[in-house]
């Protein structure tokens, strides 16, 4: 097993157990403590954890970025959800961005039902999701390829963002805040999704609660750039009004568990 795949898989356990020891990782992977050691050193120098005796803890900081194969393991049900809500609201022969969030992932794949889309997404891995579609019209991007996240980014993404007019920009963010908006943890980030807010015709933020009352690094859009919010949950009565009042409708799972 390769270094980088051992420290995914503690990754994850962190983010299921909160908590890990190094006598019992070891175990696991069948490697020395003194590796274990220096994967938790790996991790903590990255923010993804914290050293403690015997073991690490969890960063539960939300300015911190999980890989994207971490934080696509992450509420799995309700990106499921909140898919099925997105592809109601999609029409056949729709021309739609879709970004590079592990929500939008599950998006594509609830999308598959439908007939002529046009998708224009800067993320690999809807590239790779899609790439067994027949009769729709796949357009990458193109940029510069982000590390760990299978997104592109740069000046050239949103310039070819800006050369398109959709139906439909699907997308979600890091944070939503009532007085700052959409916010991203990364300026490129928040930059990509301001190109997208400027190119089309219907903007729907798709989020999870866990976002809500939640400030990131970087401001990607204000409030009233938004047509539409889906969620998980019912939001609290605080956010159901300040929608109301900024004219955004908000869809949920109206069966709530």
């Amino acid at each position: 097993m390769l270094a980088l795949e051992r420290r995914n898989l503690i990754l994850e356990k962190l983010q299921t157990e909160k908590r890990v020891v190094v006598s019992e990782l070891s175990q696991l992977y069948d490697v020395s403590e003194e590796t274990i050691r220096r994967d938790l050193d790996k991790l903590e120098k990255e923010g993804l954890a914290t050293k403690s005796y015997g073991g690490a803890v969890i960063n539960e900081n939300v300015s911190i970025d999980l890989p994207f194969n971490i934080r696509k393991n992450q509420n799995v049900a309700g990106k499921q959800k909140m898919a099925e809500i997105v592809a109601s609201l999609v029409q056949d022969g729709d021309h739609i961005f879709l970004d590079a969030s592990t929500t939008a992932v599950f998006i594509a794949k609830a999308l598959k039902e439908k007939e002529r889309l046009t998708v224009i997404t800067n993320s690999m891995e809807i590239l790779i999701e899609l790439s067994d579609v027949s009769g729709w019209n796949i357009i990458s991007t193109g940029g510069v390829m982000k590390e760990g996240y299978l997104a592109f980014l740069g000046s050239r993404t949103e310039e070819a963002i800006r050369s398109y007019y959709v139906d439909k920009v699907i997308f979600s963010c890091k944070a939503l805040d009532q007085e700052w908006g959409i916010m991203e943890s990364q300026e490129a980030f928040g930059t990509t999704k301001k190109a997208m807010l400027t190119s089309g015709r219907r903007k729907i933020l798709v989020v999870d609660s866990t976002k809500f009352d939640q400030t990131a690094f970087s401001v990607a859009g204000k409030l009233r750039d938004l047509d539409m919010v889906v969620t998980d949950k019912k939001p609290s009565e605080k956010w159901l009004v300040c929608f109301t009042d900024a004219g955004i409708e908000c869809r949920y799972p109206r069966t709530q568990p």
